[in-house]
């Protein structure tokens, strides 16, 4: 895979958001370009300009680490940012994988998920697919899962761009759709031979124009913590924190768990969704109608 279009807009883009101030410079005159020109860039990472030049050019495999760091505090590259940087430079040496991975969730996985009984729990993959929720997650993602079905594992960037069940699930659509393309967008540097990521990516591209204007800005984050609202069709809006981590022991896979402050309205809000998992479940049973009942564990998926 040839990545030097995408290592070009991505440093392009990130020397353009500079201005000669924010670099320590004289803002001078007759600027035709928005940001640093690529000689200051040059300047202040302590490189020729012909070089840089290259650089943005795309031809960055072989680049040493100091280079680059040196290249990432000139355009004031956030941990973001400089790791995408990096695994740009990574790409640009390895040998293309062939074949689609498929994702296994390991029973123990599940286990873990199912032990936490108080917060809704999910394993996803880079490309934003459910593969593993627990009770409590099945039941706040429960629209998304009513919309896509559950003959596979549900995704979050389909659902937030083509679904027009999205922007009421999302009460700040706006914010979480930057962050889900710029997770998706981290995901595509960190592992650029996925043919599914590949696929889905062009899919959203093609059918949704919001999606394609975000896409185009290069933007990525890590996603570690925080806090989300969702607004649930049976109990309302939630505003949860979270946590969320990679599984270094099962690559490609992250663990989020979203948590409330004890006497807190977020907190009223989930034993709230328990009960009404509960009473959907119930329902399900005795009439048999199974289809209403809520998803279990995510199925296995391609990654």
């Amino acid at each position: 895979m040839d990545n030097r279009d995408e290592i070009r807009d991505f440093l392009a883009t990130r020397r353009a958001r500079i201005t000669p101030q924010q670099a320590g410079l004289a803002p001078g005159v007759r600027r035709r370009v928005p940001g640093l020109r690529r000689e200051e860039v040059a300047v202040l990472a302590g490189v020729s300009t012909d070089w840089y030049t290259r650089l943005e050019k795309g031809h960055i495999s072989g680049v040493s680490e100091d280079v680059l760091d040196a290249v990432a505090r000139a355009l004031q590259l956030d941990e973001a940012e400089r790791a995408h940087l990096f695994d740009l430079a990574r790409a640009a040496s390895s040998r293309p994988r062939t074949g689609r991975r498929v994702v296994q969730v390991r029973p123990g996985l599940q286990r873990m998920l199912d032990a936490m009984t108080d917060a809704p729990a999910l394993i996803r993959n880079g490309r934003m697919d459910l593969l593993a929720v627990n009770r409590l997650g099945r039941a706040m993602y429960w629209p998304v899962y009513q919309r896509q079905g559950t003959s596979g594992p549900v995704n979050i960037a389909r659902f937030q761009f083509l679904d027009p069940a999205g922007p009421a699930f999302y009460p700040n659509w706006d914010l979480a759709a930057d962050t889900t393309v710029a997770l998706l967008r981290t995901e595509a540097g960190r592992d650029p031979f996925n043919a599914d990521l590949a696929q889905l990516i062009g899919e959203l591209s093609t059918r949704s124009d919001d999606f394609r204007t975000r896409w185009a800005r290069h933007d990525v984050r890590l996603h570690h913590m925080g806090s989300k609202t969702f607004h649930h069709p049976a109990v309302g809006d939630l505003t949860l924190d979270y946590e969320s981590m990679d599984l270094h022991a099962d690559p490609g896979l992250n663990l989020t768990v979203y948590t409330a402050a004890p006497d807190t309205p977020a907190h009223d809000a989930l034993r709230l969704l328990a009960s009404w998992a509960a009473t959907l479940d119930a329902a399900a049973d005795a009439t048999g109608t199974r289809s209403s009942r809520l998803p279990h564990e995510g199925p296995a998926g391609q990654g």
